[in-house]
């Protein structure tokens, strides 16, 4: 069923101003936080802020091309813009310019792009188009394959580019497909997995294998209340683990007791698996593996942190959890944003009187770290209201995808919610000292033609979806 419908009327007006309101506080709060005495003037050029002014109205030209295309014009190319996205990302490993240890950028004169925030539109228009062109069962192995494939393979490009925070930012979408139907546990898996990471960092591994030992007979006692069957695998174990520690003492070899617990584990989780396969006891398969797979899991944390991460990488994890003291190193961004914020009080220092802005304490204070820039010369009362402009911009977007008739359309609103929650989330995170600094940029509100673009397709999009959410209704 197609019925034509006038797009301008029926635009979402209020998503649009909420985007018009954000864009123009975080063009004013650049201003601010570059704000320089011999260019005074907000419209200089040559400036951050004017600039960023020629990308905003950049920016609304490319909101007009967008709204006056046909919808079905994004669905159809969904997998076009995704090859060409793919295909710049590979062409940048090989010609692109690297800049503060990330080679992630084209140099165009002296215009900088980077592919890697454009790909996350055309990837959540893939994802879309993939799930509205076939009858999926997500449940399949081959469909999470495929979805996998598409989701991450970008990712893994950025992540060889050595940009590590905008390849994360492709987990969000696991969010999208849990809305489709995938199960629970999956999102279970990724928080036990992340939980796992951090203790692995925190805690010793003999700590935490005795913990993952005790975890687990006290959750096979809760499902199922068989004192015997804990007593038989918990004798199996000690009796396994003393023969063990005992031979290790004979041969005078040093083995760290982790090695031993392990080992031990694995031995007397074979046994403990052919009873349970015997007399079908599928709960203790289940957590017998689990188990297993957490120990080996936890054991490789140690080599990944410390061969496949950057320094810098390692070091921002490290402050962040409490294990490293930086504060002029690693550390120094965080610690500076926190001050400025902190030193904003209730309703801030006042426009362009903010000292911890005005004499570059923070550094990257215009791009990842603006907000700070809020909360110093706004205050408490400037960062809430930040904050509640991004809280109503994501559930009005909820909102909408909610009201799609098309699975193409709804499944593309989850993807622009999830990509904006997570940049939304994580970057406000770094500036307090609740998240990791991986450097992403303030949706909307960071500087940077890239990223505002980028962000303003990936929202217009879904704005002339929703348009035309009456055209076409299957």
């Amino acid at each position: 069923m197609r019925r034509r419908t006038n797009i301008f009327k029926s635009i979402d007006w209020l998503t649009v101003f909420l985007y018009l309101i954000l864009i123009f506080i975080g063009w004013i709060n650049i201003y601010a936080a570059v704000y320089n005495e011999e260019h005074q003037s907000i419209f200089d050029s040559t400036q951050r802020y004017g600039k960023q002014l020629i990308w905003i109205f950049a920016a609304l030209f490319l909101i007009i091309v967008i709204l006056i295309i046909d919808s079905k014009f994004y669905e159809f190319f969904a997998y076009f813009f995704y090859g060409i996205s793919i295909f710049t990302l590979v062409f940048v490993l090989i010609f692109g310019r690297e800049i503060n240890g990330a080679k992630s950028w084209f140099e165009i004169g002296n215009i900088l792009i980077q592919p890697s925030e454009f790909a996350k539109f055309a990837t959540c228009l893939a994802i879309a188009k993939y799930f509205s062109s076939y009858n999926l069962k997500i449940h399949k192995i081959k469909t999470l394959v495929k979805i996998g494939i598409i989701t991450f393979l970008p990712a893994i490009l950025i992540l060889i580019q050595n940009d590590t925070g905008s390849a994360l930012v492709y987990a969000s979408f696991i969010l999208v497909f849990y809305r489709q139907g995938l199960s629970g546990t999956f999102l279970l898996f990724t928080l036990v997995i992340a939980v796992l990471f951090i203790l692995s960092l925190v805690f010793s591994l003999e700590t935490l294998f005795i913990s993952l030992l005790i975890v687990s007979a006290l959750f096979y006692y809760l499902v199922r209340p068989r004192k015997k069957e804990i007593g038989i695998g918990v004798g199996i174990f000690a009796l396994v683990f003393s023969i063990i520690f005992f031979a290790e003492k004979q041969i005078k070899y040093e083995i760290p007791i982790y090695q031993l617990l392990l080992v031990a584990t694995i031995i007397s989780s074979t046994f403990y698996f052919f009873l349970a396969y015997k007399k079908k006891l599928n709960i203790a398969s289940i957590i017998t593996i689990s188990l297993l797979s957490a120990m080996i899991y936890t054991s490789s944390v140690d080599y990944f942190f410390n061969n496949i991460l950057g320094e810098h990488q390692q070091s921002r994890i490290n402050v962040l959890l409490g294990l490293k003291s930086d504060p002029l190193g690693t550390g120094y961004n965080v610690n500076q944003s926190k001050i400025a914020i902190g030193s904003g009080g209730f309703l801030g220092k006042g426009f362009l009187k903010g000292t911890q802005t005005k004499f570059d304490f923070v550094p990257e204070q215009s791009t990842d770290f603006i907000f700070c820039t809020v909360g110093e010369e706004w205050g408490f009362a400037g960062t809430s209201v930040v904050i509640l402009l991004y809280l109503f911009l994501l559930i009005r977007l909820l909102i909408i995808t909610e009201r799609q008739r098309s699975i193409f359309n709804r499944i593309y609103g989850y993807g622009v919610v999830s990509v904006l929650f997570f940049h939304f989330a994580i970057n406000i995170g770094m500036t307090i000292g609740l998240a990791p600094v991986i450097g992403i940029p303030l949706p909307f509100f960071s500087y940077g033609g890239s990223s505002l673009w980028a962000f303003t397709i990936l929202l217009f999009i879904f704005i002339r979806l929703d348009a035309s959410r009456y055209e076409h209704m299957r």
